[in-house]
C-alpha cells in the first residue's frame, strides 16, 4: 500500500488480487473504515484474449481467461456492501459501479473462445447487479463498458511479434474510424458513468469502440496473438 499525490487531490494504491474473494474483502473493508463509504467502484480486470479456443479451454491460456470475470465477481462483493449501507443508522449514498468489458461481449469470435465468454458473463451480469440494486433500492448504479481495440498494455504480446506501428496499423484499420482507441477515449465514458450526469443510466452497455460493431468486424482485427 502506497500513498500518492496528484495534482487533483490525494490517492492511495494498492495492491490487490482481483481474482481473490479475500482480497476483496479485505481492500473493501480497508476503503469503509477509512473512508466510511464506496461511491464508485471500476472493475478494468482482464488477461490478454490470445487464441485459446473452444477445443484449448483446458488449456492454461484458457483458465486464465475464463477467471476474467472477477470483474463480475467484484461487482457482487460492492453489491453486498449495498446491503450493509441500507442497515438502519447508516448513511445511504449513491453509487456507481462501471465494469469494462469488451466488443468481444457482444459478437461471436472463432478464436479467444475463453475470453469472449468471460466478457460475455461480466456483461450479462452487469445488468443483473444494475437491476437488483433498482430493486433493493440502493441507490447503485452498474454498467458496462465494451471497448475495441484500445492500445494498452494487453496488445505488447501483438507488438513483439509484429511490431508496434505495423500492429496499431492493422488494428486500426479494423475500425470504421481508421485507428485504434486511447486510453482517454475510454476513461471519459467512464468518467460519465462514475458521475451524477449519467444518474438515469443503468444496466446499460456503452459500446466505444470506433464503430468496430456496427458492420462486418474484418478478421485481422484481433487474429493476433
Amino acid at each position: 500500500m502506497a500513498d500518492t499525490q496528484e495534482s487533483n487531490g490525494p490517492g492511495r494504491f494498492v495492491q490487490h488480487d482481483v481474482a481473490s474473494e479475500e482480497s476483496w474483502k479485505t481492500l473493501l473493508a480497508d476503503v469503509l473504515a477509512r473512508e466510511g463509504r464506496l461511491d464508485i467502484m471500476v472493475n478494468n480486470a482482464g488477461v490478454a484474449g490470445g487464441r485459446a479456443t473452444s477445443r484449448r479451454l483446458r488449456s492454461r491460456t484458457g483458465r486464465r481467461s475464463m477467471p476474467s470475470t472477477p470483474t463480475a465477481s467484484s461487482s457482487l462483493q460492492v453489491c453486498h456492501r449495498g446491503h450493509e449501507a441500507d442497515r438502519p443508522g447508516q448513511t445511504r449514498s449513491k453509487g456507481s459501479i462501471v465494469n469494462v468489458s469488451s466488443v468481444a461481449a457482444l459478437i461471436g469470435s472463432a478464436g479467444p473462445t475463453a475470453y469472449t465468454a468471460s466478457k460475455g458473463a461480466v456483461r450479462l451480469l452487469s445488468k443483473s447487479v444494475a437491476l437488483y440494486c433498482a430493486e433493493k433500492k440502493y441507490g447503485i448504479r452498474c454498467n458496462s463498458v465494451h471497448p475495441g481495440g484500445v492500445d494498452t498494455a494487453i496488445f505488447n504480446p501483438l507488438w513483439q511479434m509484429v511490431g508496434r506501428e505495423q500492429g496499431k496499423a492493422m488494428i486500426g484499420a479494423a475500425h470504421p474510424v481508421g485507428h485504434m482507441g486511447e486510453p482517454n477515449d475510454l476513461g471519459e465514458v467512464v468518467l460519465w458513468l462514475a458521475s451524477d450526469r449519467s444518474s438515469f443510466v443503468t444496466g446499460a452497455e456503452i459500446v466505444a469502440d470506433g464503430g468496430l460493431t456496427t458492420g462486418l468486424m474484418r478478421r485481422t482485427a484481433f487474429a493476433a496473438p
